[in-house]
């Protein structure tokens, strides 16, 4: 970090995020590396994205398409500059390492072996010439292993791992969770990886190689399945929205409308009984207790379904909420985007030409910021190239080579 400890703390420093002063170097295509760069650039760090020649593809991922990129980039890249780098020729990996000087993080999801074989392994190479560089590698199923050669994309780890396993009704089948769950859980413990690093870095003054996974992470999302199986050894199945070990934790029809219904505790299913007029179902020994409406889950839906039915969607929300019970109608992406709560939350965030969600993580005297939009390809390659110590003439026969190229190169 450019930045002596006891300068994080003035006023201006504080403005410009809890992490200015980290650089970063973003090797990272697709959605974990990207994502996790990202986070980082929005608390502050100076992060530059590498790309191939050939772009990252997440720019062709589209329609919809902004400006000159796919939306699904402009999810995942704000914040930062740009620049190309063709690490498969020579001078390409020169130009990488004299980027690597005065960067503090260098964040990678290349096949395994990739980086070795273009002489630029960390534990041979990079840890030597730069022992505070901090390392960040994402793998589809990490880098030892009879899998460790095979590529990961979320969905397939999704059914490698049990997730689908676990997620849709018997009607449907194993069915992928609608959103890349895994690619995103793993950009956030690369963050927290990175930044645990970072940590320990204030006190050794080293680097340290930070190894994550889809395969890992994909299996530390799978609770409370995992921990019920090592309990009971009872494998889990589909069971739609409900939880295995809650109920009623589920979605249930009121009249006009779908509700979901979370009763996590004794209390909140008695209250939940006086909204719905069942008191009598509390004092029954077969719901008394969660254990018991979890063992008789079945029984209890056609008790209360009935009476859920008679309730407009919108008022038994209401109703519940105000009770001190956890309910929602079943919201459109576009509902919850437009909801006064989320613009009250600054979730969602404009600049010119840009809109996008906001920062989930808010800290009270350094919080992040949307600074900039997601970069054109290749935008600031001469800015980058000239702070590494290139001049105007070195710059423009890089670019001419095609070593650090300004357009797009189309794949063969």
């Amino acid at each position: 970090m450019t930045e002596a400890p006891g300068d994080l703390h003035n006023d201006s420093t504080a403005a410009r995020g809890a992490l200015y002063g980290l650089k970063v170097l973003d090797l990272s295509r697709v959605l974990a590396g990207p994502l996790a760069a990202q986070m980082l650039a929005d608390h502050g760090a100076d992060v530059t994205k590498i790309e191939p020649p050939q772009g990252d593809e997440t720019r062709e991922l589209g329609p919809p398409f902004v400006r000159e990129s796919a939306a699904y980039f402009e999810g995942l890249n704000r914040n930062k500059r740009a620049m190309s780098l063709d690490l498969a020729h020579p001078e390409g990996r020169k130009v990488l390492l004299k980027l690597l000087v005065d960067a503090d993080v260098l964040v990678e999801n290349f096949l395994p072996c990739t980086m070795k074989k273009w002489g630029l392994d960390y534990t041979d190479v990079l840890q030597k010439q730069f022992p505070r560089l901090i390392y960040c590698r994402i793998s589809g199923f990490g880098n030892s292993g009879p899998l460790s050669s095979m590529p990961g994309y979320d969905a397939v780890l999704q059914a490698f791992c049990g997730l689908m396993s676990i997620n849709g009704r018997r009607e449907s089948g194993p069915t992928r969770i609608g959103i890349p769950i895994v690619d995103t859980a793993v950009g956030m413990s690369s963050v927290i990886g990175i930044l645990l690093a970072v940590t320990e870095r204030a006190r050794s003054g080293m680097g340290q190689l930070v190894d994550t996974s889809l395969f890992e992470t994909a299996l530390s999302l799978l609770h409370p399945h995992t921990a019920n199986w090592f309990a009971s050894g009872n494998t889990p199945v589909l069971s739609g929205n409900a939880h295995p070990n809650i109920c009623p934790y589920d979605t249930f029809t009121a009249a006009r409308g779908e509700v979901f219904i979370g009763v996590v505790n004794d209390g909140q299913f008695q209250r939940f009984c006086n909204v719905i007029e069942r008191a009598d179902l509390v004092s029954n020994p077969r719901f008394n207790t969660n254990r018991a409406r979890v063992e008789n889950r079945a029984a209890l839906r056609l008790e209360i379904e009935p009476a859920l039915r008679d309730i407009d969607a919108t008022d038994l929300c209401r109703r519940l909420t105000d009770a001190g019970v956890s309910a929602s109608q079943i919201n459109s992406v576009a509902d919850v985007l437009r909801h006064p709560h989320t613009l009250a939350r600054e979730m969602v965030v404009e600049l010119a030409g840009y809109k996008g969600i906001g920062i989930p993580v808010k800290l009270s005297r350094t919080p992040g910021s949307v600074r900039k939009v997601p970069p054109a390809f290749a935008a600031d390659t001469e800015s980058v190239l000239r702070e590494a110590g290139y001049d105007r003439d070195a710059t423009d026969a890089l670019i001419a080579s095609g070593v650090t190229p300004k357009h797009r190169r189309k794949k063969t």
